[in-house]
């Protein structure tokens, strides 16, 4: 499988440019976005930012890992594109 680690997104807003908007942690295959988290509990703005990068990379699904669980399976969340 193919993996791109701290991928840059390119962002455009109101005729500005920037190569590197954001970076993304993981790419998966060219289509995966994963965002890996470690704290005590997921907040708006975790989901807000996968969200994001969903939508400016064009990509259909992303995971967002929280690893500060006890189980993992408690700590992951799937998104995709358009609904969570």
């Amino acid at each position: 499988m193919s993996v791109e680690q701290q991928k840059p997104i390119p962002l455009v807003y109101e005729q500005v440019k920037l190569d590197c908007g954001y970076r993304i942690d993981l790419l998966v295959e060219g289509s995966v976005v994963v965002e890996i988290k470690s704290v005590d509990a997921l907040a708006p703005i975790h989901e807000a930012q996968v969200i994001t990068y969903l939508k400016l990379s064009g990509c259909k699904l992303a995971l967002l890992i929280n690893f500060n669980v006890s189980v993992l399976k408690d700590g992951i969340h799937r998104f995709v594109n358009g609904s969570l």
